[in-house]
């Protein structure tokens, strides 16, 4: 208990301390009265005096700032860094993530950034190990043995293992899965050696095997219990794939009422357990635009920071400094291929002269970039070229003189004739700027010789199901052709016959020789052995003429500001551009010297 002594002292400390304030706030209020309103009428006297000083320390701090930031070159440097988001538009539409049909260049890329492979080719488009530590063949090429890496996890946190390789293939072996892959890899027998071992058996001995490993690897957990006749339609393709590459899935956004202002946008967070390396990016989005004018205006206003899918840059594209462009070679080539069962065009001659009346020198300078012309079935690269079998060069008088001395007369039309037959046909190709200048200045060349060429220019969808049915008679187009020289599926006969699964060769050409050349050379591995049985291959090329060959098409990557890690020297595909996407930054921030 308080006594009642105690609460009275309380009560006047209290009282005390509230008399102080109350004197200690009138103080104040006489003390601001005083000292500063009582003295403002006399602040215009000095006005000079402290506008001056004003201005003075002003000039001051201004001076420190510029000196700071012009001094700051000298001790800070502009460097790349982690973080950011990467939004890339594509020409195309997305229908699958599904690597095992993936084909398209929208699916192709989500394919790629979101699953593995065995193998992959990197900055340099060398073959190197993706999941794979190690593959390696026996003496014949005929058993190929694959290591598996350590730490390599599905985007659900599963481990990645042997069974998961062997039920890829066999999913691809399986005709009820239709995959298009399925022509590569029939009748080759898969066994697990053990928890990081896989064996490949081949029917046959064949030396480019490797280059077949680079397909996405797909998980048994996720699709084990559906059966293979329903596999393209699963939602595992469209909403809910799970890969083991450097993005994982996050989601998919479509917008648009027609089908030319419709679009895809697929969202991708970076792989946290990547077996290569956390991504430097923190987010990677692929939106697929339907039209190239669309892709082009969504740059224009920074709806996108690259673009992909275009053949050069478009005149609209404004003049900004901090557009980059990356041309990158590829191995592939745009050929012209003539389809050897046509009434006309199954001429040897016809064919022969035609190639002859072809200046590619004019054909390559109206491009409007730089490529290297290409003079047969192998790029210089290739083991087994030979610079001294090359395709028939240009000369127009001896294409003439060709054609007069096998019967082909030339009308008053100028269109030239033989036994009722004239010298017409129709010549195919994808409706783009490159491929409409390419046709016209062919048809214009051709001419020259007499031939009455009616173009065709088709949209890509059309395009390929021309191209599916060999329903041209001839074709300008362009194809894959890899770092490997097996170009067996262009040109070996048997890829000509309907009951082919995928009809590469184009031309339809039937020649023996080119067949047990392709075949043995398929089935070296010896580099210097493999150029030798090449050779007869190059020669039957050139001497039956079933296409010709034009340039080597690069790759174009427009992007509004620099991707730092793309260096890319060489690739096979497009896709090939992501070998080393978790290197990539999109970001910069100030750095100290040290």
């Amino acid at each position: 208990m308080v006594d009642r002594s105690t609460k009275l002292r309380w009560r006047r400390r209290f009282r005390r301390g509230q008399h102080q304030v109350e004197n200690l706030s009138v103080q104040a209020e006489k003390g601001v009265e005083q000292y500063f309103f009582a003295r403002l009428p006399r602040l215009g006297n000095v006005r000079r005096f402290v506008l001056g000083w004003l201005l003075l320390v002003l000039f001051l701090g201004g001076g420190v700032i510029m000196q700071v930031r012009a001094l700051s070159p000298y001790y800070e440097t502009l460097q790349p860094a982690k973080g950011g988001i990467f939004t890339e538009g594509i020409v195309g539409r997305f229908t699958t993530a599904n690597p095992l049909y993936a084909t398209g260049t929208v699916d192709s890329s989500v394919a790629r950034l979101v699953f593995s492979s065995l193998m992959k080719y990197n900055s340099q488009n060398l073959l190197v190990g993706d999941l794979a530590s190690e593959a390696k063949s026996d003496e014949r090429g005929l058993v190929y043995t694959v290591t598996l890496k350590d730490d390599i996890y599905w985007h659900d946190g599963q481990p990645v293992t042997p069974e998961d390789i062997i039920f890829t293939y066999q999913l691809i072996q399986n005709p009820d899965a239709k995959s298009p892959l399925q022509a590569n890899w029939k009748s080759i027998k898969l066994e697990k050696i053990d928890d990081k071992t896989v064996q490949f058996t081949l029917p046959h001995p064949l030396a480019s095997f490797k280059h077949l490993l680079t397909n996405g690897i797909v998980p048994k957990h996720k699709l084990e219990h559906v059966a293979p006749s329903q596999l393209r339609t699963v939602e595992f393709n469209t909403s809910s794939p799970v890969g083991s590459g450097p993005f994982k899935w996050d989601s998919i956004q479509i917008s648009g009422q027609s089908p030319d202002d419709r679009e895809e946008q697929i969202g991708l967070s970076a792989n946290q357990q990547y077996y290569d390396g956390i991504p430097n990016l923190d987010k990677f989005i692929v939106k697929a635009i339907h039209t190239r004018q669309g892709l082009i205006d969504q740059f224009n206003s920074q709806q996108v920071d690259a673009m992909s899918g275009i053949n050069k840059r478009p005149e609209d594209i404004e003049d900004d400094p901090s557009i980059n462009e990356y041309e990158v070679p590829l191995n592939a080539q745009v050929m012209v291929f003539f389809k050897t069962s046509n009434e006309v065009l199954k001429d040897k001659t016809v064919r022969q002269a035609l190639t002859k009346a072809t200046n590619k020198a004019e054909v390559l300078s109206g491009l409007g970039y730089p490529v290297a012309s290409t003079d047969g079935p192998l790029l210089p690269s290739h083991v087994g070229y030979a610079p001294d079998i090359l395709q028939q060069a240009y000369n127009i008088q001896e294409a003439n003189i060709m054609l007069d001395q096998n019967g082909w007369v030339k009308g008053t039309d100028g269109v030239r004739e033989k036994d009722g037959q004239k010298l017409q046909f129709q010549l195919s190709s994808q409706n783009n700027n490159e491929y409409a200048y390419l046709t016209q200045i062919l048809q214009r060349q051709w001419k020259e010789v007499g031939a009455d060429v009616k173009v065709a220019l088709e949209d890509d969808a059309e395009l390929q199901s021309t191209i599916a049915l060999h329903n041209y008679d001839a074709l300008l187009y362009g194809i894959t052709v890899g770092s490997d020289p097996d170009v067996y599926a262009y040109w070996h006969s048997s890829q000509a016959d309907v009951r082919a699964s995928s009809r590469l060769n184009f031309s339809e050409l039937k020649s023996p020789l080119a067949d047990s050349a392709l075949d043995a050379g398929r089935t070296r591995v010896d580099p210097i052995v493999r150029a030798t049985k090449y050779r007869p291959f190059l020669t039957a090329w050139r001497d039956e003429s079933p296409a010709v060959a034009l340039y080597r098409p690069r790759f174009l990557y427009i992007t509004r500001g620099r991707v730092y890690g793309f260096d890319s020297k060489v690739l096979n595909t497009a896709t090939d551009r992501f070998s080393n996407v978790q290197n990539w930054r999109v970001r910069t921030e100030h750095v100290t010297i040290q």
